[in-house]
């Protein structure tokens, strides 16, 4: 994820940031912060547009993001019920 190729002493501050973005990035993504991972991504694309690793890795983040949505549409209203049924019968 993150483009280490040169010594840090060598790097512009563009490609610092960029790799500061891209490793915060890959941090995020490894605890499940989709969302705050697709924002380092968008914020490592300001110091280095079009880059395909960052750009395949925002769409990896919105797929994820997708899923869990779908999932808690899908789990709030069942355990809502549940709660309901309870609240009811107590």
């Amino acid at each position: 994820m993150a483009h280490h190729s040169e010594p840090a002493e060598h790097l512009t501050h563009e490609q610092l940031k960029f790799n500061e973005h891209t490793v915060r990035a890959g941090h995020f993504t490894k605890i499940d912060l989709f969302r705050s991972a697709r924002e380092e991504y968008k914020a490592a694309l300001v110091y280095k547009p079009g880059d395909d690793t960052c750009l395949r890795e925002i769409g990896v983040m919105n797929s994820y993001i997708a899923r869990d949505r779908k999932t808690v549409l899908t789990v709030v209203p069942i355990v809502t019920a549940i709660i309901l049924i309870i609240a009811f019968l107590g």
